[in-house]
Formats: C-alpha cells, structure tokens, sequence
C-alpha cells in the first residue's frame, strides 16, 4: 500500500476546541533538545555530549485579515497584563478533509500580532500575523473528522 504526502496547504486550527479560521500559514512546528558538551579532563580525543533542555520556537499563524477579532482580543489581553494561556491544535487534512495528523500545543499566549502592510497600489489580500509562546507540542495521528 502506497502511503502519499499529504499538501501542507490543506489545515485547520482549534485552540480549546474552537476553529479559529484559515490560516495560509503556520510556521514554528519545531522542538529542539541542546545539546551540552562536557570535556573531560584527560580526555583529548573526544568531548562528551549531553542532552540539555528542551524548547519549541514560537507558532506563527498568518492569515487574510477579517472581521473577526477574537485572536485581537486575546493578545490585547496579553498587552494588558492579563496573561492567558489556551491549549490548541494543528490538524493537517487529507483529500477527504479528515485529519491525517495533529499536532497539539499546550498553554500558548500571544505575545506578537502583526497587522497588515496596506499599499494603495496593490490589489492583494490584506494579511494579518499572531505569534504564540507556548510549552511544548505533541504529535499524534489525526482523529478529527468532516472539517
């Protein structure tokens, strides 16, 4: 059996539970452990690797500017001081729309959004970005159906 890619630009978002829009793109799918190095003393031919700790980079999600303002309003809580952290997750969709695989992160807050670039002589969608911190992602098969 013959297992193809699935398209990178077929996804949804969910943060608890509730579709968030569509995105055009999401970035920041990446964990990272450190590695420590240790010399140790006599030793010449070789230095000693350890894991470290282990950090993601921030989710970057973009998309064309709407009406809907609930991401806004998140991050302007953040600007507040009102620190909220949300779980979520990225499901990647197969043909069928069914989710092939997902990625969940836990306990994100905005930290950056970035309005769009407005120029009078472009007839381009006006697109809008939200960073997320966050602690960490999971990986897991998809089990969302029909999005």
């Amino acid at each position: 059996m013959r297992s193809d890619p699935y398209q990178g630009c077929n996804f949804i978002i969910e943060i608890e539970g509730l579709l968030v829009g569509g995105f055009s793109e999401c970035s920041g799918l990446e964990v990272e452990t450190e590695l420590v190095d240790y010399r140790e003393g006599g030793v010449n031919d070789y230095i000693h690797r350890f894991a470290g700790g282990t950090r993601s980079p921030p989710l970057v999600l973009r998309h064309g500017i709407t009406s809907a303002d609930g991401l806004w309003r998140w991050y302007q809580m953040t600007a507040a001081g009102q620190v909220v952290r949300r779980n979520g997750t990225i499901f990647l969709l197969d043909e069928a729309r069914d989710a092939a695989i997902q990625w969940n992160f836990k306990d994100a807050f905005p930290y950056k959004w970035i309005g769009p670039e407005l120029r009078a002589e472009a007839a381009s969608v006006a697109f809008e970005s939200i960073e997320f911190a966050h602690r960490g992602l999971s990986l897991s098969s998809g089990r969302r159906s029909g999005a």
